[in-house]
């Protein structure tokens, strides 16, 4: 399996050169040169298999000739021993055609460890047999940062800086970042929003001397490998719920657009499925462009759900070079555009297209709250701020007689005062975590300056 980069112009890269690149150095996203192929046949082979077994058979065709399967498999295991669910996403029935895939029974409680619990342990194996190191910089919205510096805290090959908005996470997403006690840790609470986190994380691997200096690679869902291990969970559902003789289909709140962007990965690759339905909430830049062809930017306002307080949606790249029959060139211009202009169109043809493939969704702070009554009133089902909206998405637009699964992303105890608005209760931490709030922070505040950043990362990265 060989990656190229949307923008064109990055040479071919192997799964390990990937994985430690992470963004490309003409400033696209990798992806595969092609997408793998599962017939019917071999899914239906797949029925009987643990996650674990699931997730070998997955993603093996996107590591082939950089890790042997014997030692995938090992890594594999190791990184979902950590969940607290023997199923590790179980899926739970919430009404008739409306099923949970429960995405949060990881060491931080969120979506996110279903890929970073993984991405440690290759980290981990490329850089020991390369003998090298990195630099791990990241921005998070609140669930990437805490997954990933689990994943990598202790790790001896790597060191990691994670930025997020200062005073725009949950607390209990913030503690879970800066309570950790690890030398390779560093939390950056930066003034601004996330997508000021996202632009300066860009900004540092656009800085090629400083990306080479340091040996910079990132965690967030630029980097491919995140995006792959969240394609497994995708055909895990469908499996359980009659694939793939039968179309089941997702409704994924979402805002950096990752991982609605691994279930359109699943579907090339052959898994039955109808329209992916995105949800979003009062930052609802994709809702507008799947709606009207206008993802214009807009200030981004602070919400009951921070996780999906974006405005630029990174991960939306790799769909863009696909819509653009895969032209890097057309690709690059449109994105350039769209930084200088604050606004990207399509066209008719590719928002068509673009409409086939995905159904959008939002909910404001005052329906989110009324669906959170709602669901727990009908069910007894406790759902976090972002949850509740794929899942009022799911029963809003669902089709008749077609499971449509919704993604739980994230555990309701991470959003307790979400939770305590809506239902009047604040639900309890799962035991690994129950005394977060009697452990000590650590983290650093910094301006939304780059320089102070690049400065930071240099005089508190090891050197060996």
């Amino acid at each position: 399996m060989q990656y190229i980069s949307t923008r064109g112009e990055a040479p071919k890269l192997s799964f390990d050169d990937v994985l430690l690149a992470g963004l490309a150095n003409d400033g696209g996203l990798y992806v595969p040169e092609s997408w793998p192929k599962v017939d019917a046949e071999t899914m239906r082979s797949w029925r009987g298999l643990s996650y674990p077994e699931l997730a070998v058979e997955v993603m093996l065709p996107f590591v082939e000739k950089s890790i042997p399967r014997e030692d995938f498999a090992t890594l594999v295991q190791r990184a979902y021993a950590t969940f607290q669910h023997s199923a590790v996403t179980p899926v739970k029935q919430l009404d008739t055609n409306v099923y949970l895939l429960e995405l949060f029974h990881g060491p931080t409680l969120a979506f996110k460890d279903c890929a970073l619990q993984l991405l440690g342990h290759l980290f981990d194996y490329v850089l020991e047999r390369r003998n090298e190191r990195v630099t791990i910089v990241g921005a998070t919205s609140g669930d990437t940062g805490s997954a990933a510096i689990e994943a990598i805290k202790g790790r001896k090959r790597a060191d990691i800086f994670i930025l997020f908005p200062e005073g725009r996470v949950s607390p209990v997403q913030q503690r879970q970042m800066t309570t950790v006690n690890a030398e390779n840790v560093h939390a950056l609470a930066v003034e601004g929003t996330f997508d000021d986190c996202q632009d300066l994380v860009k900004a540092m691997f656009a800085d090629a001397d400083f990306r080479g200096e340091v040996s910079l690679s990132a965690v967030n869902s630029i980097n491919w490998a995140r995006i792959m291990a969240q394609i497994v969970y995708y055909f895990w559902a469908s499996l359980r719920l009659g694939g793939p003789d039968r179309e089941v289909d997702f409704c994924v709140p979402t805002g950096n657009f990752g991982n609605v962007f691994a279930g359109y990965a699943a579907k090339q690759m052959g898994l039955p499925m109808g329209r992916l339905m995105v949800g979003s909430n009062r930052n609802d830049i994709l809702t507008r462009f799947f709606e009207s062809d206008d993802m214009s930017i807009q200030g981004v306002e602070p919400s009951l759900s921070p996780s999906m307080d974006i405005q630029i949606s990174s991960n939306f790249e790799r769909y863009l070079f696909d819509l653009l029959d895969r032209s890097g060139s057309a690709t690059a211009k449109t994105m350039i555009d769209f930084r200088a202009s604050g606004r990207m169109s399509v066209g008719q043809g590719g928002w068509d297209q673009a409409k086939k493939d995905f159904h959008a969704f939002s909910l404001d702070d005052d329906k989110c709250l009324d669906a959170m009554r709602k669901w727990f009133d009908q069910t007894g089902e406790v759902l976090d701020p972002h949850t509740v909206i794929g899942v009022e998405h799911a029963a809003q637009f669902g089709r008749d007689g077609v499971p449509t699964v919704a993604l739980a992303t994230a555990h309701p105890a991470k959003f307790p005062a979400a939770v305590e608005q809506a239902l009047n209760h604040t639900p309890d931490l799962p035991t690994h975590l129950s005394d977060l709030y009697d452990r000590s922070e650590s983290f650093t505040s910094l301006p939304n300056q780059l320089k102070e950043v690049q400065q930071h990362v240099r005089n508190h990265r090891r050197y060996t």
